[in-house]
């Protein structure tokens, strides 16, 4: 989250999470409700949404290892951050992959799927949804205090090492989608 919203204000960075959960409540919800449904109509398994899903969580790596997002703001604009680039960011990457991603989808549909449409059952979901939501919602607003404790070089030396554990967990996703299309 800092490495993505590292140019921002603070007040920026609320909306931009606020907006991200929101963003991954819907999409976790409607996966819930009707992810089994869409994926059935559009013939995609679950296997080749894990490795989508993992493609672009390694483009989001690639960018934090190699600085590349900075070198790409700074070569375009050096004006302050638009409505627009806060939209964004907050829809891609954040909610989808990084909250929203294969993983949490995948569990989505199959948690759905064990409620075998139990109303009382699909409010527990959504509830663990909310929760989980509110938990990440809660982590990016206090990211901002990380961010200031590190200071720039822990930030930069942060950013990469996640980079290189978000570029692991987007090759995961990956191989355990073509062994799921392989043994499928």
């Amino acid at each position: 989250f800092i490495a993505l919203t590292g140019d921002m204000t603070n007040k920026q960075r609320r909306e931009t999470a606020l907006r991200a959960c929101a963003i991954a409540f819907c999409i976790l919800g409607m996966f819930a409700l009707v992810g089994d449904w869409l994926l059935v109509k559009l013939s995609i398994t679950l296997p080749a949404f894990r490795i989508a899903g993992g493609l672009l969580l390694f483009w989001t790596a690639f960018e934090m290892l190699f600085d590349l997002r900075t070198q790409r703001k700074s070569a375009t604009t050096d004006t302050a951050v638009t409505q627009d680039h806060i939209k964004n960011i907050a829809a891609f990457p954040l909610a989808i992959p990084l909250i929203a991603g294969p993983g949490s989808i995948t569990a989505t549909l199959l948690l759905a799927g064990r409620t075998q449409g139990d109303p009382k059952m699909m409010a527990v979901l959504f509830a663990v949804i909310g929760a989980i939501v509110l938990v990440c919602l809660l982590l990016f607003l206090v990211a901002e205090r990380f961010d200031k404790a590190l200071g720039v070089t822990g930030n930069v030396v942060l950013s990469r090492l996640l980079g290189v554990l978000l570029a692991a967990l987007s090759v995961q996703f990956v191989i355990d989608g073509i062994k799921g299309a392989l043994a499928g």
